[in-house]
């Protein structure tokens, strides 16, 4: 069966996660910075709580945990320890909370890091804060029982061949508690699933395979043959993307996503498989719960023919 999921934010339901700015906590005496970030933290962790059981109700078994759900919390002057925060207990137990919920109700949480996590960069001051920030949302993952830390493969820096081999050399050094949940995704611009397979079978990584990212920018193999190679990778349940163009394939920039997915953009060769599939649609929860209906039409419709 498929494992629907949901990504990060909320187009109608009443869940809010709350951010703040670097620019704002730099007027803050360093007492009350700690005491506004304490608060917001705690805020989060108690509405991720809420989100899963919003998920749980609506059939939606998979949520992506926004990456600044602790924010700042990486900042090269504003960064802080967990341990730091005034109500640091508070905000491990609200997250350790969301782990239990998860396991008691077969729910899955992931995180999909920002652009800026580039491995593959020459500058070793951009590959460290890349660093800090995995480990910050390892940190978390543990917390919560994330499964998946997911990034792109990041520039090409003028040679593909070279920055792929940074890539390499930096995910065989992450931490234990990155490298176990670490995935690379195909993009929409650089890096395809086969130049990236190569690199997953090599490191025992698995391979996000984002469809939409494939149809933007492809390389000669079919979505059938990709999805296969892209499902011998996971040493756990698989884990693909779906969105649909905003406007259509053939006016304007595919690139950009559309409120909804097309149920046409859905690949059959998905049907019965087991994975998860992230929705990233810009009606979030709205977009998955339509797609989701009418998959399970497209579904019993196959199944309807065969008998």
């Amino acid at each position: 069966m498929i494992r629907w999921g949901l990504c990060c934010i909320f187009r109608e339901a009443p869940i809010k996660f709350r951010r703040t700015t670097a620019k704002y906590i730099a007027t803050l005496s360093p007492e009350e910075r700690m005491r506004h970030l304490s608060t917001i933290c705690l805020h989060n962790a108690r509405s991720l709580l809420e989100a899963l059981q919003f998920c749980r109700r609506n059939g939606i078994n998979a949520f992506r945990i926004n990456s600044q759900i602790l924010p700042n919390k990486t900042h090269p002057q504003h960064g802080y320890a967990i341990e730091a925060l005034p109500l640091s207990n508070e905000i491990v137990d609200a997250f350790k909370k969301c782990k239990t919920y998860c396991r008691r109700h077969n729910l899955r949480t992931s995180f999909h890091p920002d652009q800026f996590i580039l491995l593959s960069s020459p500058k070793p001051e951009v590959t460290c804060r890349s660093i800090a920030d995995l480990r910050y949302q390892a940190e978390v993952a543990e917390w919560v029982g994330a499964d998946v830390i997911n990034i792109h493969a990041g520039g090409a820096y003028g040679n593909k061949k070279e920055a792929l081999t940074r890539l390499v050399e930096q995910i065989r050094s992450l931490p234990p508690n990155v490298r176990r949940r670490l995935t690379l995704e195909n993009d929409d611009r650089l890096y395809t699933p086969s130049d990236l397979l190569p690199v997953c079978k090599k490191l025992k990584i698995p391979l996000v395979y984002d469809l939409h990212h494939h149809r933007c920018l492809p390389d000669g193999r079919n979505v059938e043959d990709t999805t296969r190679q892209a499902l011998e990778t996971w040493n756990r349940e698989p884990l693909f993307h779906i969105s649909s163009p905003l406007k259509s394939w053939q006016d304007g920039n595919p690139r950009n996503h559309h409120d909804y997915i097309h149920p046409e953009d859905f690949p059959e060769c998905w049907l019965n498989l087991d994975i998860t599939v992230e929705v990233e649609a810009k009606a979030k929860e709205l977009a998955v719960l339509k797609l989701m209906e009418e998959i399970k039409k497209k579904q019993e419709n196959l199944n309807n023919q065969v008998r």
